[in-house]
């Protein structure tokens, strides 16, 4: 499918509505870091989309009135956030020729708190493009289901990269992959329910809140370092690569396996921001500690409590259900929330 066939229809009607959409964030398992001009990804990524971590968004559109966006978040007006969403609906104008044809009021609401490492721009454009194709739909006339999700992941890439991925429950692949069939640069697909070992469908992410503030650089500004990081090109080629190993492991059901090409994913992630110019180090004491002690928890049990970072401190805390949670619970609230800013840990499952 090609950029030409999201172009919208001409033909359409506006008029007063209110939608109201929810959309879940995402953690990516395989990292995309660095990407080329329309967000488009330097290497694919694969996410689990997690179920509680949702923002819920309210879009009130005012037709044939002068082309505006008021946004409220928790009630209180972001006028930044306002001029954000106004160059991203002129930016895609050509995909919903509608879109200008009004003024938008929107409110929107996170499940989780703001600094948290989870994603609120994932479910932040997730849930607004949801919202236009709801409309949309209304306009221009009815699609299909699966049309309209894929041009709504279409849309969401648009607005941030990995929100094209949390459109779709369960593991999601984003880029092209020789390994994943129907795999797009464009939008996202889910990775297919019946290629994944039931050991990996029912999953914890306890996300520890090492440091609660602004990190020191931002995702847009970190993608733009792998420009001109020396090692950029084969850090594309690996995450190309480990998709080999990850269809097989995803099939077969090998924790250990996966535990190891996760955290790898994870730390190398860091590791291009430290190599990048300037070096950026995005961990605190705190996240070192609580890897240090992962690793010498699994040591010493053998039981399955892994981690993977986002760009930034907190550390999302992996862990299956598979029996041996409530031991991995335990030694969470007795040995790392002592890491956190105030015992923050925001707790969520990966279930499909």
């Amino acid at each position: 499918m090609t950029t030409d066939e999201f172009l919208g229809k001409e033909n359409f009607t506006v008029q007063t509505k209110t939608v109201s959409e929810s959309c879940p964030s995402n953690i990516a398992l395989i990292k995309y870091w660095g990407k080329y001009k329309d967000q488009i990804p330097a290497n694919p990524s694969v996410s689990f989309t997690l179920n509680h971590c949702k923002t819920n968004t309210e879009m009130e559109f005012l037709a044939n009135e002068p082309f505006s966006v008021q946004t409220f978040l928790s009630g209180n007006e972001e006028v930044k956030f306002a001029e954000k969403i106004e160059k991203y609906f002129k930016n895609i104008e050509k995909y919903l020729p509608w879109i200008l044809k009004g003024k938008y009021i929107i409110r929107t609401e996170n499940t989780f708190p703001h600094s948290s490492g989870i994603a609120s721009s994932a479910s932040g454009f997730g849930a607004i493009a949801k919202c236009l194709m709801t409309l949309d739909k209304e306009f221009s006339g009815k699609t299909s289901e699966d049309e309209s999700l894929r041009k709504a992941s279409f849309l969401a890439r648009l607005g941030s990269g990995s929100a094209c991925r949390s459109l779709y429950n369960g593991l999601v692949v984003w880029g092209k992959s020789d390994e994943v069939e129907g795999s797009s640069d464009l939008f996202a697909v889910k990775y297919s329910d019946d290629e994944i070992h039931p050991v990996f469908k029912d999953f914890n992410d306890w996300v520890l809140l090492i440091h609660e503030g602004v990190k020191s650089v931002s995702s847009t500004v970190g993608h733009g370092l792998m420009n001109t990081n020396p090692y950029a090109e084969r850090r594309f080629q690996e995450a190309r690569e480990n998709f080999v190993p990850m269809k097989e492991i995803l099939k077969s059901g090998n924790m250990e396996e996966f535990i190891k090409l996760v955290e790898h994913e994870a730390l190398t992630l860091h590791a291009m921001m430290m190599m990048s110019e300037p070096a950026f180090i995005l961990m605190k004491t705190g996240t070192l500690e609580v890897i240090n002690k992962i690793w010498d928890f699994r040591r010493e049990t053998k039981l399955p409590l892994f981690f993977t970072l986002d760009a930034g401190a907190n550390v999302h805390l992996l862990f299956p259900n598979n029996g041996s949670e409530e031991q991995i619970k335990s030694f969470i609230e007795a040995e790392l929330l002592q890491h956190t800013q105030k015992n923050g840990v925001v707790k969520d499952v990966m279930k499909f």
